[in-house]
């Protein structure tokens, strides 16, 4: 099991700059707003020969029991527990407040190893506060800067004490490259919950989890950065991530909520399945169509997520007429699993968990050849395509180049004159046949060459 440090400060000092240097991309939001990071979030840290677990937290700071600063403070004491080790942060800059001293007391009752760091120590007002924190009684202070990647030699001395050498292992395949169907049945799926602000995705996830890994709040937008959680849900593995709410642009007016609706955007591209939740009493909105033509786009398996059905009023055929109402505002991914569940009290999870591993086998299907070509003639059969300008289109053969989603090639002459309503009828026509509901479908056109386009036309 790997080794896990806690990074843990008062807010602002530079936790997670600090959390994204070790991982070696900016996976945490970072602002000059105190309080950015609210979740806690792990990632796999490297700092020259070391490999460890890193955990970014909340800023420690108090709040009245139940307030969303208290929730965050118990989310930074379950990261505490989890750690093998700390690392307390102060800012070299500011120098020793009250909160560093009393938080220092916090950190040694933990009864574990700490490392502290004093942050933004570049220049001289930096080393005089970094002076300061051997007061805390914590030992010598590593003298850092996170931002500009200064002390990180001395950050390794102190923590080459502690972390223990880890044995090779193999690389993990590429997120790009295309693996068959045995293998991705093996592999854990990486799954994005997506959708607008106070949807329930948070919710959902914590229940998934059986505890209250996720802050929740009634009031919209307290997720901010993008969680990953790791799930194991009937002896399949998921990988998945909690996204900021994402709204219209012209909404989003601070800098902070721009940086999480990229996150999340991030998120969706990482992912392989990507659910869509939508508010059971509003569905189907302008945003929410926007966002399920931004995965399909992306070329990702999707599932429609239709969250707090508890507050619904029950009718007959409910069910169908979600059915009915997905495929007509979402032609794009016509037939993408649509669930009614309820987060808060566990509805439609089992169902909603085998969508997601439905829709992520349609989305690494692989089609045989010969079937492939035996629809392709019937199709063109049935309906040729249109002549242009009195000429008529040949269609060639198809063929599957990968899938991860099913992408196929078309040779044809005058790919630039084939209508897109003609591969619509194609992309449809193959959903039926070979039941590939929802899954983002790609055919590229390409011309055959033209054995004669060599040879010169002879002068009359």
């Amino acid at each position: 099991m790997s080794f896990t440090i806690a990074i843990i400060g008062r807010p602002n000092v530079g936790k997670s700059t600090l959390f994204n240097r070790l991982v070696g991309q900016k996976l945490a939001l970072v602002d000059d707003e105190p309080g950015v990071t609210r979740d806690r979030r792990e990632g796999q840290a490297k700092l020259y020969d070391l490999e460890f677990t890193i955990i970014d937290t909340a800023g420690l700071d108090e709040g009245a029991k139940g307030s969303l600063t208290a929730r965050m403070q118990e989310q930074t004491e379950t990261a505490i527990e989890l750690a093998d080790a700390l690392m307390f942060v102060i800012d070299a800059r500011v120098g020793l407040t009250p909160t560093d001293r009393a938080f220092a007391d916090f950190a040694r009752k933990a009864n574990k190893p700490v490392v502290l760091v004093a942050n933004k120590a570049e220049g001289r007002h930096g080393e005089i506060g970094a002076m300061e924190s051997y007061a805390l009684g914590l030992g010598d202070p590593v003298q850092i800067s996170a931002e500009h990647g200064e002390g990180m030699a001395d950050l390794h001395e102190a923590l080459s004490a502690l972390v223990p050498e880890t044995p090779e292992e193999d690389d993990e395949i590429a997120d790009d490259e295309d693996i068959s169907e045995e293998e991705a049945a093996q592999r854990p799926i990486r799954v994005a919950i997506v959708g607008r602000p106070n949807a329930g995705k948070s919710t959902l996830i914590n229940h998934l989890l059986g505890e209250e890994r996720l802050l929740t709040s009634p009031e919209a937008g307290t997720t901010r950065d993008s969680i990953a959680v790791e799930i194991t849900w009937q002896g399949r593995e998921f990988r998945v991530f909690d996204t900021a709410g994402l709204r219209r642009r012209s909404r989003i007016e601070e800098k902070l909520e721009k940086l999480s609706v990229a996150d999340a955007l991030r998120a969706v591209r990482f992912a392989e399945v990507v659910v869509m939740m939508m508010d059971a009493q509003n569905r189907f909105e302008e945003q929410d169509l926007r966002i399920a033509d931004l995965v399909e786009r992306e070329g990702r398996a999707i599932v429609l997520a239709v969250n707090k059905w508890d507050l619904v009023e029950r009718k007959p055929n409910q069910i169908s007429q979600l059915r009915i109402d997905a495929d007509h505002w979402l032609p794009q991914v016509k037939g993408a699993p649509i669930v009614a569940v309820s987060g808060l009290m566990g509805e439609g999870i089992d169902r909603l968990m085998t969508a997601i591993q439905e829709a992520y086998a349609v989305w690494n299907r692989r089609l045989p050849t010969s079937a492939l070509n035996r629809w392709f003639e019937q199709a063109i059969q049935a309906s040729p395509p249109p002549a242009v300008s009195g000429r008529r289109l040949k269609l060639n053969y198809i063929t599957q180049v990968k899938a991860r989603p099913p992408s196929f090639v078309l040779f044809c002459s005058r790919a630039d004159a084939i209508p897109r309503s003609y591969l619509r009828y194609l992309i449809n026509s193959l959903r039926e046949t070979f039941d590939l509901p929802g899954t983002p479908i790609r055919i590229t056109l390409r011309e055959k060459a033209n054995p004669f386009a060599h040879k010169r036309k002879r002068p009359s």
